[in-house]
């Protein structure tokens, strides 16, 4: 197959212009301010247990520890959420999902959490339950998977 060669012109950018912004941390293609982000600043509530789990992980990537312990069960969320300085929270990966829409009053939800711990990839493979609490999603627990 032949190469075609172009070439470009390179021309300044105005400084008043910026790189488009990444994808939410959800692994969504929508802009953090408008996908998880609205969550987090309590505009919006996860219409699913899947988003709600997408919102999770975008606030263990953003270490957002009050919107983890808003969307905690009561009866099985811990004082307080402790961050690893070392692991970076990378992409998300959703396997399955059980239940959890606008019809359900619990779901689960099987996902992959792809991480970097001192420069080492890792994964963090959960099946994660979720039910109402007063109308909104809540996380109850999870196991993992080794």
């Amino acid at each position: 197959m032949a190469r075609r060669t172009t070439r470009r012109s390179h021309t300044a950018r105005p400084a008043t212009s910026r790189p488009a912004a990444p994808g939410c941390p959800c692994g969504l293609p929508a802009a953090y301010d408008d996908c998880c982000g609205r969550l987090h600043r309590g505009e919006a509530a996860a219409a699913t247990a899947e988003q709600l789990m997408r919102s999770r992980f975008a606030a263990f990537a953003r270490r957002d520890e009050a919107y983890l312990l808003r969307s905690w069960h009561p009866g099985t969320r811990p004082p307080s959420v402790s961050f690893d300085p070392g692991i970076r929270w990378e992409r998300l990966e959703i396997l399955a999902t059980k239940d959890g829409t606008a019809f359900h009053t619990e779901g689960t939800v099987e996902f992959r959490a792809h991480y970097t711990d001192a420069g080492h990839a890792g994964a963090l493979h959960e099946t994660s339950r979720f039910t109402r609490q007063d109308g909104a999603w809540v996380y109850v627990d999870g196991v993992i998977d080794c």
